[in-house]
């Protein structure tokens, strides 16, 4: 906080400024004035926030100083220095905007008393200045949420919304077009705290370079941007965002709503808008990406095929990460350049290949007798939209590793870890002839070993084990597929359906329709 002293005499203007340790009270000195003419000059660039002045001097008296500092800025605390203890004076300072006045023979703490409390009145104005800001500001954004969210309803509240929300016109309807804008960025760095800075940043540049209102949020920038056609926004928006990144040095994406003729149908280009968003990062839209440009999409896959479930089985006993890695890229990438391919069916099909791994892992581990599986991260929890932060193949893979590694860690080690390994080598191959023979050959050891090995492991013979883990696959696809049962019979590996049949009642007691028919 700056202070200015003001006085003819150079003995007091010394005086004031040395006997009293100002800095340590909070204050910046100012260089003194030795006239009102002089300071008067001076406030406009050097900013004072309290003057302590003389009441008589050569020229302007420091009752016209403090009038006419109170004309360039009426929140200076001015106190007056005078020799008069006389009402009069008290009356003509408070008149003229004096915060308090002093006697020239006050001691240094009845200074430091009185300018501190002037302090005080400036510290309480910027305190209930940020309170109201603060209030105004709360106010406008709920005004602004409850447009955007179809939460207006009476009249007064579009009257409030007026008056809270100058850059759009809300009533009557408009003659040209409002339009939802979701804004994302990019490119300061990860952490919370500076993308939250660089949102600010972007937020002020749209409010500085659009008539438009902004709803600052955590993650995103809602817009209600004015123009007189739709087209003409689209422009005023490629404009702004290509200066912004410039400036800013950052990345900006912009998802656009509908434009809407009134402030009541807000709700449905916001709606729009954030349906749009959801594409960014898996569509390549030059960073802008209208509503109108993906609301015909249909959806892509949402189920992975049995080929990819062979092929991540496979992927899943290897150690190493690149082939997972490449193969997630490869699958993930021919889903994005699906021109069908929507946000929601993207999600599904990642979810059917986590959860295809989940079912592989707990096979392995039931076939092996062990019945505590890994805590995973559950496919729920897989984003339900991917934008440019949030890469959807990286985020597969991050999945997809969690359940190999955990494969790798509980199954697939210990002294007979080739036994579990053939395991795993079993339930990839069920619907195939699989001969003891080539899985001995799988897990390099001799046949007659491995099946003297894998009975005492297994507690049962290499072809008993295979037939209960065919007959368990088969229960799980009656369970969870509409698939004809002759179609299941050749996936768990037999051509015969009546062998299938009698197979599979000899390790239910029930037919596969009468498996099914219970369900």
């Amino acid at each position: 906080m700056r202070l200015l002293i003001v006085d003819d005499e150079v003995i007091i203007r010394n005086g004031l400024s040395t006997v009293i340790d100002w800095q340590g009270l909070g204050f910046t000195l100012l260089t003194p004035a030795a006239s009102a003419e002089e300071a008067l000059d001076r406030i406009v660039e050097e900013k004072p926030h309290v003057i302590l002045t003389d009441i008589r001097m050569a020229g302007k008296s420091g009752l016209d100083l403090a009038r006419e500092a109170q004309m360039i800025n009426p929140q200076i605390e001015t106190i007056i220095l005078t020799g008069y203890d006389d009402f009069k004076y008290a009356q003509q300072a408070i008149r003229f905007g004096v915060s308090d006045y002093l006697l020239k023979t006050s001691r240094p703490e009845e200074i430091i008393r009185t300018v501190m409390k002037a302090k005080q009145h400036i510290l309480q104005r910027r305190e209930n200045a940020r309170q109201d800001y603060t209030h105004r500001l709360t106010y406008r954004n709920r005004l602004l949420e409850r447009l955007l969210t179809d939460q207006v309803g009476e009249d007064s509240l579009i009257d409030e919304c007026a008056q809270h929300l100058p850059h759009i016109q809300l009533s009557p309807p408009t003659a040209g077009s409002l339009q939802v804008v979701i804004v994302t960025t990019n490119g300061w760095g990860p952490q919370a705290q500076i993308r939250s800075r660089l949102l600010f940043a972007v937020d002020n540049c749209l409010n500085n370079l659009l008539d438009c209102e902004t709803l600052l949020r955590s993650d995103d920038i809602a817009l209600v941007l004015r123009s007189t056609t739709a087209a003409e926004g689209r422009t005023l928006l490629k404009q702004a965002a290509s200066q912004i990144r410039q400036i800013l040095k950052c990345e900006m994406s912009a998802a656009i709503g509908m434009e809407v003729s009134h402030v009541r149908d807000l709700h449905k280009s916001y709606n729009q808008a954030i349906y749009a968003s959801s594409f960014q990062g898996l569509i390549d839209m030059h960073d802008l990406i209208t509503y109108e440009q993906v609301q015909d999409r249909s959806g892509g896959r949402t189920v992975c095929s049995l080929e990819e479930e062979a092929e991540l089985a496979r992927l899943l006993q290897s150690d190493g990460s690149v082939e997972l890695k490449a193969w997630v890229t490869d699958t993930v990438s021919k889903q994005l350049h699906n021109p069908e391919l929507t946000p929601d069916s993207l999600r599904a099909f990642l979810i059917s290949i986590v959860v295809s791994g989940h079912r592989w892992l707990e096979r392995v581990m039931r076939a092996i007798g062990k019945s505590d599986l890994p805590s995973l991260l559950s496919a729920k929890e897989l984003p339900k939209s991917f934008r440019l932060v949030a890469d959807p193949a990286e985020t597969l893979f991050q999945h997809l590793i969690a359940i190999r590694d955990a494969y790798h860690k509980s199954a697939a080690a210990g002294p007979s870890s080739y036994i579990q390994q053939s395991v795993a080598y079993i339930q990839e191959h069920l619907d195939c002839n699989i001969s003891l023979q080539q899985v001995a050959g799988a897990v390099h050891l001799h046949p007659h070993h491995f099946s003297e090995v894998f009975k005492r492991e297994m507690g049962m013979n290499y072809l008993e084990f295979v037939t209960r883990e065919r007959m368990r696959r088969a229960e799980e696809l009656l369970t969870q597929s509409p698939a004809k049962i002759s179609d299941i019979a050749k996936r768990v590996g037999y051509e015969d359906i009546k062998y299938f049949g009698q197979l599979f009642k000899k390790h239910t007691g029930k037919t596969p329709s009468e498996f099914r028919s219970k369900i």
